[in-house]
């Protein structure tokens, strides 16, 4: 997570975290509101500021380490028709969102270089390429690290679905020593070699969603 660390890609991460992590946070509190939880609008969380998702610790972890949190958004299950259904579903939208960007990010790679390569590579985008390669590894690793099924993330809530409420509730007190773990975890660098392989995974899944550019580059070519 920290070798080969440089200023540069600080510097993309810092664009995901003023991107990625807002439209991360805003497809929870939209997701709950569709569901009929109007929790996180009334709460100013319905919106796609920076200032109203960023969370220091978690912030500060995305951008050392490519994973990382922002404040959860508020959600009253109590306004779900099926409670445990709707906070799933509703922890489920904010990784897909960046499996989504992920998505969106990687197709507009694959047309540059298709773009790159019908040139003769004559045509310089810069640093162009690189940017947009380490904004989609660092939303891949923002999906597969808030799947984890342990809270505060949004794994737990979806893994809470399968759990008995009591045995739920029973992890959720013990909240705030679970996110010292799992800080400690990816500072020395424990969790690095499950999340890298996961994000892996994920990425040669989208990759292949995004197969219909590889198709035209063929033809082109």
């Amino acid at each position: 997570m920290f070798h080969n660390l440089d200023f540069f890609t600080i510097f993309v991460r810092l664009i995901v975290l003023l991107t990625a992590l807002p439209f991360h946070e805003y497809a929870h509190a939209w997701a709950a509101r569709r569901m009929g939880d109007y929790t996180a609008e009334f709460n100013g969380r319905l919106t796609l500021n920076p200032l109203a998702h960023l969370e220091p610790v978690g912030s500060v972890l995305i951008l050392l380490t490519g994973f990382g949190w922002a404040r959860p958004v508020p959600i009253d299950p109590g306004n779900f028709k099926n409670p445990k259904k709707g906070m799933a579903l509703s922890a489920l939208a904010g990784p897909l969102a960046n499996v989504l960007m992920a998505w969106v990010l990687l197709v507009a790679y694959k047309l540059l270089v298709l773009v790159m390569a019908a040139s003769g590579f004559r045509l310089n985008l810069g640093m162009l390429p690189m940017v947009l390669s380490i904004m989609i590894s660092t939303n891949i690793g923002l999906a597969v690290f808030n799947l984890l099924p342990v809270p505060p993330l949004d794994g737990s809530r979806i893994f809470s679905i399968f759990l008995p409420e009591k045995y739920y509730f029973k992890i959720m007190q013990y909240e705030q020593f679970i996110v010292l773990i799992v800080f400690a975890l990816l500072f020395v660098g424990a969790l690095e070699v499950p999340l890298n392989f996961l994000a892996g995974l994920l990425l040669q899944v989208v990759d292949f969603c995004t197969g219909f550019v590889d198709i035209l580059f063929r033809l082109v070519f």
